[in-house]
């Protein structure tokens, strides 16, 4: 390569200077900035929507269990008792506080009006079937001299405590919880074996029906323990426990289904929906037989057991819970939230409740209107 030649190649191939490359790495830095600043607030908005989303799916799991637990309000529940007995309900308070008489026929609904965490109310539901143990979701019935209806699926079997009812024979009947003279009144499943070697699952003989043509129904209640009342009872409250998750906004609580166990009559919780500021009741009631709701009530606490199933034809739960976390970049714009209707309404002040940065919360109204059907069997 000539002189010349080598001369323009070195020129062509010169080098950045150090002004250039300064501000080639200032923009290089600028960009890997803003980059990151993005990602960052990417990330950030993510993990708050998926905080939003878990709040939204907890909210519908809860909302259906409560609902399912309402509408069986009253399935298994007797109207009236064969002979003398006593049962014993809750142990703890305030569960204590909605126990029914240790000889009187159980009232299927009961609410506490304002007695709860930030005024809160509290729902109980009675029945078989509102426990958790797989004994619970069974039930059979057998007819006089037979053997109990096997069923293909979820059938009763030797072991479990149940309890046996004989069904109203007509409009005026009323159904009769089988109680032996002695009081007692629940009985194990038991293997039997008919003349052609047969093993089958039934009552004690005790307990079956004693008239040709009469049909008894079993309810299943506990799989293993010795009942200490005739039906399950679930608790529906707002509490605040020692140690909240640490998303929810302060002065929150979580909403529990409490399951009055059959051993020791204290609550097993299990915990439905997390941060939640208020639940509020309201039964819609049937005062003239018509069919048709004419009165709406928080409380029921003077209704008789025969009161509740003739005229309970609704039950509205309000519940306002927050979704997601605290959201500096949110603002929400209502201070006071009004859970209820028709003239039953309680306002609720997020400010004195939840404290000077109530509104960087995400607050939801969760309604459920239900209609037991279970009541009046």
């Amino acid at each position: 390569m000539s002189k010349k030649k080598q001369k323009r190649f070195l020129r062509d191939r010169r080098g950045f200077s150090l002004i250039e490359m300064l501000i080639v790495m200032t923009l290089l830095a600028i960009v890997v900035v803003m980059t990151s600043n993005t990602f960052t607030m990417v990330i950030k908005q993510s993990g708050q929507q998926t905080r939003v989303v878990e709040s939204q799916i907890e909210g519908i799991i809860g909302l259906e269990m409560l609902r399912i637990d309402i509408e069986q309000a009253g399935y298994g529940l007797p109207w009236a008792f064969l002979n003398v007995l006593n049962y014993s309900e809750a142990t703890t308070a305030p569960a204590t506080n909605y126990n029914d008489s240790s000889s009187n026929v159980p009232r299927a609904i009961l609410v506490g009006d304002n007695t709860g965490l930030n005024g809160s109310d509290y729902l109980v539901i009675k029945s078989t079937s509102v426990a958790t143990n797989d004994t619970s979701q069974k039930w059979t019935y057998i007819l006089y001299n037979q053997a109990p209806k096997a069923w293909s699926s979820n059938a009763l079997s030797a072991g479990e405590r149940v309890t046996v009812i004989k069904p109203k024979l007509d409009v005026t009947g009323q159904p009769t919880l089988v109680v032996l003279a002695d009081g007692t009144y629940f009985c194990q499943m038991e293997d039997e074996t008919d003349g052609a070697g047969n093993t089958y699952a039934t009552i004690p003989a005790a307990f079956r029906p004693t008239q040709p043509g009469e049909k008894y129904v079993i309810y299943g209640v506990d799989s293993d323990t010795a009942l200490r009342m005739p039906f399950n009872r679930a608790d529906y409250y707002v509490k605040r426990p020692g140690s909240m998750p640490s998303h929810c906004a302060p002065g929150t609580g979580i909403l529990y289904k409490g399951v009055v166990n059959q051993s020791d009559g204290a609550l097993t919780e299990l915990p439905l929906i997390d941060c939640v500021a208020d639940m509020q009741i309201i039964i819609g009631l049937d005062t003239n037989s018509d069919g048709v709701v004419d009165s709406r009530v928080t409380t029921i606490g003077g209704l008789t057991a025969q009161q509740i199933r003739e005229q309970i034809k609704e039950v509205r739960v309000y519940i306002l819970a927050q979704e997601g976390e605290r959201d500096t970049s949110y603002k929400h714009e209502t201070q006071v939230m009004a859970l209820g209707e028709f003239g039953l309404v309680k306002n609720l002040d997020l400010g004195s409740t939840i404290g000077t940065e109530w509104n960087r919360y995400r607050w939801k109204q969760y309604t459920l209107v239900v209609k037991p059907k279970n009541l009046y069997q």
